[in-house]
């Protein structure tokens, strides 16, 4: 599913052109990369805001109509007013359908209920990790990657080797490590000391 995003291009810079253009409920932000210049451009807040609610916004190719011309591009960052629901400046990458990606991509942890050692040792699920750094070509990357907890037991864990990675997609910034992603803690049980009270 392709998720359009829609922007024009923007002349004046400074704090208080920026201030303007969100008082217009506008968001100002720049697109780079590509081998072409960064261009400063601004967005339409509620459009914007209602796009970063969605996971898939944050780890797909986006498509960028700026002035009429589509781009594919990632975003890269987004700022947020410190107590208000209002996007302050985001910063999407053009990207080359030829040239690899690196990109934060979640997690999706699958059959927890089902396995081994939540339903048949009351153990409890701990994630370690949410989301994982992958390098791939832009037509590969996945919304998601999924994590089946169907066979895993009270104690044992699952590590970044484990993961199945779809097509054209690996792991990256390991440096040959192999981290726990996932684990299930055995269950709690609770010790009553005392007994009797001594007779008078």
């Amino acid at each position: 599913m392709e998720i359009e995003i829609n922007a024009v291009k923007r002349d004046q810079q400074g704090t208080g052109a920026s201030r303007r253009l969100r008082r217009a409920n506008r968001v100002p932000g720049i697109v780079y990369g590509g081998g072409k210049d960064a261009q400063s451009i601004d967005l339409d807040h509620k459009e914007l805001y209602f796009g970063l609610k969605n996971e898939a916004f944050h780890s797909s190719v986006l498509s960028l109509t700026l002035d009429g011309v589509k781009e594919s591009v990632l975003l890269r960052d987004f700022q947020m007013h410190p107590y208000r629901q209002v996007v302050q400046h985001v910063d999407f990458q053009r990207v080359d359908a030829t040239h690899k990606i690196h990109v934060k991509v979640p997690l999706h942890f699958v059959n927890a209920d089902s396995a081994p050692g939540v339903k048949q040792s009351g153990g409890v699920v701990s994630h370690l990790y949410t989301e994982v750094d992958v390098a791939c070509l832009p037509a590969d990357l996945p919304e998601f990657i999924e994590v089946d907890l169907s066979e895993l037991a009270s104690g044992h864990s699952l590590h970044m080797s484990h993961l199945k990675m779809p097509n054209g997609v690996e792991l990256s910034g390991l440096h040959g490590a192999d981290p726990t992603v996932v684990t299930i803690l055995g269950a709690k049980v609770e010790v009553v000391e005392g007994g009797e009270a001594p007779a008078a």
